[in-house]
């Protein structure tokens, strides 16, 4: 399972890049407007932090518009994915840009169904929303679960699953038993993943007990 990093923050970004566990990095135009800097300042800095793909909104809700966008995205760097909305004109615009040999993600994905059509348009990633459809009431990991076993049916889709509004560490568990291809994770849920309190306590025990040996190591 692949981590991406959600987040458009760079000093985040390359921190975590340092532990060499990211693989790429999703942003989208809320995350882009914290930052309070130029679009294209942030995308280079990203894309010099890490190897993996970076997904870069279009912000465009015509085919011709986000087409227009997108090539000018990809010429950042050779690892932009261009984002592209879960609609007809998305679609039409992800399917140009995989003629193109473009990377793609397709977000706000919020069925099955949707998935589907993202794959049939030649979509790299497709973004399912999990913490969103909790919200709802409804289940996300469910949608994780269904998109992947449609997917195993049909090895001529080659769209990966990239598990997205995630909250938790269960989130990321729970996606990668279903056979999510990858999770974009905030930075803070990305860093909780070490935490336990039995590693805690193991850690101090041994401290403990080393400390009293009165021995170094070096």
């Amino acid at each position: 399972m692949k981590f991406f990093v959600d987040t458009a923050d760079i000093a985040e970004i390359r921190s975590l890049a340092e532990t060499g566990l990211i693989d790429g990095v999703t942003t989208n135009p809320s995350l882009v407007a914290k930052s309070g800097r130029d679009f294209f300042d942030v995308l280079k800095d990203i894309c010099d932090a890490v190897s993996g793909p970076v997904s870069a909104e279009v912000a465009a809700t015509d085919a011709e518009g986000m087409i227009r966008e997108g090539d000018k995205l990809a010429k950042v760097s050779k690892n932009i994915a261009v984002k592209l909305p879960m609609t007809w004109e998305g679609l039409k615009a992800c399917r140009h840009f995989a003629d193109k040999g473009i990377m793609t993600n397709v977000t706000l994905c919020f069925s099955a169904a949707q998935a589907i059509l993202a794959a049939k348009a030649g979509a790299t990633f497709v973004s399912p929303f999990i913490g969103r459809i909790d919200d709802t009431g409804a289940d996300g990991m469910q949608l994780i679960r269904d998109i992947c076993a449609i997917y195993r049916q049909y090895p001529d889709f080659t769209t990966l699953v990239l598990a997205a509004s995630i909250r938790s560490p269960l989130h990321i568990t729970e996606a990668g038993k279903a056979g999510a291809h990858v999770a974009t994770i905030p930075p803070a849920v990305l860093k909780s993943l070490v935490n336990h309190p039995l590693t805690d306590k193991g850690l101090s025990i041994f401290l403990a007990d080393w400390q009293k040996t009165g021995q170094k190591i070096a």
